[in-house]
């Protein structure tokens, strides 16, 4: 069910990967074997029970967090053996991440805040690109604001902005909306899913909420380490009664 079609790279995949915490009585199975393939300018939702491995899944997808056994590639690099200078070089250029907190440098503006890791990388930010992210985003009239300034919706637009701005292969966005009320997270998920749809934009949302979810193209559910099913256009209801059949198979 989740492979490409002919002659189309994933943005991101992982190929029988295992992740293992700690050793002897200590030892934590996160991911067993785990085998995803995250089409390209799509937006793929990863869900299941807490404790089901889905951050730690997110976390090796992106390069945060090395695999005990198996490989992760970004489009068609693998990230094993990487040095730590290549690796910090692919999450900077080819990786966007959107957290639940915000992580907006407090003494930036909200403009200062976007283009941050375009500057880091000495890079300039493609101005078009730029004024369509935030004029979607509804960004115009706060650019000048610092983040105290600014909403908790406000904010989390300003990082979806960062994340998007240097047109990175694929974005991770770990519960974006956890924080948000249901009106902001309605804006940012909707984002997100036109940022898919308009601009081919790969995105990889992590989150426990069957409506968040249903936004997404794919939703792709993990339970102990394992990824256990897979819906295609999901509604919040689908969603729900497959979280619900899971939760049953792991209370059985």
């Amino acid at each position: 069910m989740g492979t490409m079609p002919e002659g189309m790279t994933a943005a991101a995949r992982a190929v029988d990967v295992w992740k293992v915490y700690g050793t002897g009585e200590a030892q934590v199975v996160a991911l067993r074997g785990v085998n995803v393939e995250l089409e390209r300018g799509r937006f793929t939702a990863i869900m299941g029970p807490s404790g089901s491995g889905k951050s730690t899944l997110m976390h090796c997808l992106a390069g945060l967090d090395a695999v005990t056994r198996g490989e992760v590639y970004i489009g068609e690099t693998r990230l094993a053996g990487l040095g730590d200078a290549r690796l910090t070089q692919l999450r900077r250029e080819q990786v966007g991440f959107i957290f639940q907190q915000f992580n907006l440098l407090p003494t930036l503006s909200a403009e200062e805040n976007i283009a941050l890791p375009m500057a880091i990388a000495g890079r300039k930010p493609n101005r078009e690109w730029l004024d369509a992210v935030i004029d979607t985003l509804g960004l115009r009239d706060r650019l000048r604001h610092r983040p105290s300034q600014l909403s908790g919706g406000q904010q989390q637009r300003v990082a979806c902005a960062r994340a998007l701005v240097s047109r990175p292969d694929v974005v991770f966005a770990d519960e974006p909306t956890g924080n948000l009320d249901s009106r902001s997270g309605a804006e940012v998920l909707a984002f997100l899913r036109n940022s898919a749809r308009e601009y081919g934009q790969t995105i990889v949302l992590v989150t426990h909420d069957p409506n968040a979810a249903s936004y997404a193209d794919r939703v792709v559910f993990l339970a102990d380490g394992h990824v256990v099913a897979e819906l295609r256009d999901p509604t919040a209801e689908t969603v729900l009664d497959t979280m619900k059949r899971l939760d049953a198979m792991v209370l059985g």
